[in-house]
Order: structure tokens, then C-alpha cells, then sequence
């Protein structure tokens, strides 16, 4: 198995990662072989459906780039780079056809379109979907960009900031054509600001991490006709913390019966146990990272540890995953590594 590890590398994010670095995994052990520089802030990445290439985003500038996987190493090597219409994109996936990339572009309030070539490479922007704000030429800021499980909708989460919404749009995906299809739009509270999605093994459940009021929704989707209902609001973090939060990543365990959320100021990732029955989320533990700004969280493939990512203390940090419980209990694994804001493993 491969990790693949974006980072963040510009001065003005004060920032000394320096481009992509790919490790192979031997019983467990990360082994550092390859790191592919001179990139901007390939700061989300994601595979097509074949795992024969891999895509990033680059961060707070305006292009996405593709990239090659060498079967035999997992080596990257670049193939191009494309325009996405918009600034800073922070997130992309692929649809299930593998002909077309979403990409959310925070900045500017855009979803872009942009097709694929079967030999991996990009071509050039496709369409662009405006996320409209409060006024007329305000915008709203898309911050993801979720397929569900059916791959036949694009859940976008979008913040508000100063003229938008908080919201997440639900848009049906043609996959013939790449064009999109708005079916629902589902505000969120005030000052919440929507970030990101995971689908659980609940079926028609997902759940949203709200960044600024560091809280944990959950949604019932209903697939036939794309529509996003808010059922539970519940905090990130303990009862008993009364400092300031700063939720980030959220993903979900394996068989659906726990959801993890990375919280950055409080540095730590909370444990919430979900209610088979409703859906409901209830939090169960909270463990320090042993980092600073654990701003991605993910689940390796095996659905045994949870991986978090401190970007600002350069590390990441490996926690096992009780099988009964859902608790997290750190593994003694810790990878350095600059600025770490994204991980993406190859099965």
C-alpha cells in the first residue's frame, strides 16, 4: 500500500512543505521513496476510479494538476495542469464515469467542471456553477465537494463568511455530460459555516462538520430525489472545555457505527457514537493529537487506525482503532513530514 501526503508551501501560509511525498507501507511501517517538488500547495488530492492517477488541488492559487502512478514504485510523475476558473480550489473528486472532476473553488464561489482524458491528463475547464451570497454578485464560499453513496449527487458544503450562506447544495450529476442539477439547498445555523461531509454505513445518514461554531450535524438524504434534511446539532468537543474551537476533518469508521471529527484549536479528534436506529450522534471520547492544527483526519483502507495530519507541528500521527469501542489509542507511529494537510492511500 501507498500514502500519498500533500502539504501546504507558500510563505504566505507560512508554510516549508515542499510538494508531494509518497510512502510505501510494509506491515504497518511508513517508508518514505519518493517526494515530487516544485509544487504550489497540493493541498487535497484525490485518485480516479482506476487508482492508475492522482489529482491535486493548488491550494489559494487557481489551478488543479494530474498525475501519473507508476504500478511497480507508486511514483508520480506529472502529466499536466489546468486552469479550474477560480481561486483558491480546496478540494475535487472524480465521478464514477471517470470523466469529469469537480472542484470547489473557495474564494471565488465556483464549482468547476473539468473533464478528464483516459490517459489520465486534463483538459481544459469545462463549466463553471456560481454559488450565490446574500446580494446580487455576492457569493458563498463551497469548501467540498461529496459524491454520496450512489455517486449520482454532488453535495456541496458552503460557508458564508461575510456575504454568503451557510449552506450545503445538492446537485445531480449527469454523468454523460459532466452538467449538474440543483435538487436542494439546506441552510445551516448562522454562524456555523458548513466545511465538510462523510456519508456513514447508516443508510440515508450523513453528518457535516461545521468549522466556526465547532459542531456536528446530522442529515437525513433521501437519494431518489436529492434532498438534505437536518435531523441533530451537537458540539465537537467536551462538556467540560470552555476555550475556543475550530473544527476541520470529519470521516466516518468502516461499518458506519462511529464518526471522527479533528478539532484545531483544541488540537484533538473526537469519537461520536452513532444511534443505528436514527442516525443520531452521540460524543463518546475526545484524544489530544499530540500535534498542533490536526486540519485532515482519515481511516486507512483496512478501517484500523485513523491517520491525523498536524499541520502546524510537521508530523503525523497514527491511532489505533478499538474494534468494539471505536476509541482511538495512539500507536506509537508518528511520520515527519512538512505542513501535512492531506493524506490519500492507494488499495
Amino acid at each position: 500500500m501507498y500514502a500519498y501526503v500533500g502539504c501546504r508551501t507558500t510563505k504566505e501560509r507560512n508554510a516549508n512543505g515542499k510538494g508531494i511525498r509518497v510512502y510505501k507501507i510494509v506491515n504497518g511501517q511508513w517508508q518514505f521513496t519518493q517526494l515530487l517538488s516544485d509544487l504550489i500547495n497540493p493541498s487535497f488530492l484525490c485518485f480516479d476510479e482506476t487508482e492508475k492517477f492522482l489529482y491535486t488541488v493548488h491550494g489559494d492559487f487557481s489551478e488543479i494538476s494530474s498525475f501519473s502512478i507508476d504500478a511497480a514504485t507508486g511514483h508520480l510523475t506529472l502529466l499536466n495542469t489546468v486552469e479550474t476558473g477560480g481561486k483558491n480550489p480546496v478540494h475535487l473528486s472524480v465521478d464514477k464515469s471517470n470523466k469529469w472532476i469537480y472542484v470547489a473553488n473557495l474564494e471565488t464561489g465556483t464549482v468547476a467542471v473539468v473533464p478528464r482524458n483516459s490517459d489520465g491528463t486534463l483538459k481544459k475547464l469545462k463549466t463553471l456553477y456560481a454559488i450565490s451570497g446574500i446580494k446580487e454578485g455576492s457569493i458563498s464560499h463551497p469548501h467540498q465537494v461529496l459524491q454520496d453513496p450512489s455517486r449520482n449527487y454532488l453535495l456541496v458544503s458552503c460557508q458564508g463568511r461575510k456575504a454568503g450562506f451557510g449552506q450545503v447544495d445538492v446537485f445531480r450529476i449527469n454523468h454523460s455530460t459532466g452538467e449538474m442539477t440543483k435538487t436542494c439547498t439546506t441552510r445551516s445555523r448562522e454562524i456555523a459555516e458548513p466545511r465538510h461531509m462523510v456519508f456513514s454505513g447508516i443508510q440515508n445518514y450523513c453528518y457535516g462538520v461545521n468549522e466556526k461554531d465547532y459542531s456536528i450535524t446530522t442529515y437525513y438524504f433521501d437519494a431518489k430525489i436529492g434532498t438534505l434534511e437536518p435531523k441533530q446539532i451537537v458540539p465537537t468537543l467536551p462538556e467540560t472545555y470552555t476555550g475556543d474551537g475550530w473544527a476541520s476533518g470529519i470521516v466516518a469508521g468502516r461499518d458506519g457505527r462511529h464518526i471522527y471529527v479533528s478539532n484545531r484549536k483544541h488540537n484533538s479528534v473526537s469519537v461520536f457514537k452513532v444511534n443505528p436506529e436514527n442516525g443520531f450522534v452521540k460524543l463518546q471520547s475526545c484524544i489530544l493529537t499530540g500535534g498542533n492544527q490536526p486540519r485532515f483526519i482519515t481511516i486507512t483502507p483496512d478501517g484500523t487506525e485513523l491517520v491525523a495530519a498536524n499541520e502546524l507541528s510537521d508530523t503525523i500521527r497514527i491511532f489505533t482503532i478499538d474494534k468494539t469501542t471505536g476509541n482511538l489509542t495512539f500507536s506509537g507511529k508518528e511520520i515527519k513530514t512538512e505542513n501535512p494537510v492531506c493524506v490519500v492511500f492507494s488499495k
